[in-house]
């Protein structure tokens, strides 16, 4: 099996309300790469999160006491501390001028998703979507309709490990592929059953396909060829939240 990244060109800034799905398929026609059943098309969160009008304005935040007192300590912007606290579930660690939280999703990452880059405007910042799944599900419908083609969606987005340097893309958001390659049962090379091995293919896509997608290269979407992708079996889990481990299984929470 060979896997082709193709980087999806032409792609304008988005803005609140744009037709983001429309605009892809125009930009997939306009490139000319084609769309095959069983191709993968990766979006990063930034231009889906601006779709879907998750963008607040800074002026518009009142940081609360407790936001004021952390954001002045560790010289941060109140404002955006005070986003930080709204998006979160559960603060992890405050540290050091860190703030890595669970989100209401469930992602543990820093400063909840929210991210100052690439904003639509000066002032401005993006929240993460809602429900990455829906959002993934929703827009992969809408490509079918333009397209015509059958093909899975995974969003990303950029977050930090523990134990590791530097940032990798991770799948958030997942439709029409199936997140976790369940290996157990198997036998490896040497005839060997395995017992705990579950392949995180999605994560695999959206690393695979951050390669091509860096803050400054104006590229939001790569095709991913390849893999041949279908639909989860029903007994198969689904979806990004999939890659979450539970709690009951989580040794470091």
């Amino acid at each position: 099996m060979s896997v082709h990244l193709l980087p999806v060109p032409g792609i304008p800034a988005i803005r609140p309300d744009d037709d983001l799905g429309r605009i892809l398929a125009h930009a997939i026609n306009e490139s000319r790469m084609g769309v095959k059943p069983g191709d993968v098309l990766v979006v990063c969160q930034k231009i889906v999160s601006k779709a879907e009008g998750r963008v607040v304005a800074l002026d518009s935040v009142s940081p609360s006491p407790f936001a004021l007192s952390w954001a002045e300590t560790h010289e941060k912007d109140a404002r955006v501390v005070e986003l930080v606290l709204r998006e979160t579930k559960r603060i992890v660690r405050m540290e050091r001028g860190n703030l890595i939280v669970e989100t209401g999703p469930g992602w543990v990452c820093a400063n909840a998703g929210i991210d100052q880059s690439n904003a639509v405007e000066e002032g401005t910042v993006t929240l993460l979507p809602l429900d990455c799944d829906a959002s993934a599900a929703r827009l992969r419908a809408e490509l079918r309709g333009h397209l015509g083609v059958d093909l899975a969606v995974v969003i990303t987005d950029t977050f930090g490990r523990p134990w590791r340097e530097g940032q990798v893309e991770f799948a958030l958001g997942v439709a029409g592929l199936a997140p976790i390659e369940d290996l157990r049962g198997n036998a490896d090379l040497y005839g060997r059953e395995l017992g705990v091995t579950l392949i995180a293919t999605a994560d695999h896509v959206a690393s695979a396909a951050g390669l091509l997608m860096g803050k400054s290269d104006g590229i939001p979407a790569v095709l991913v060829r390849g893999l041949a992708a279908k639909e989860p079996a029903a007994d198969q889990p689904r979806g990004g939240r999939a890659l979450l481990r539970p709690p009951e299984n989580d040794l470091f929470r």
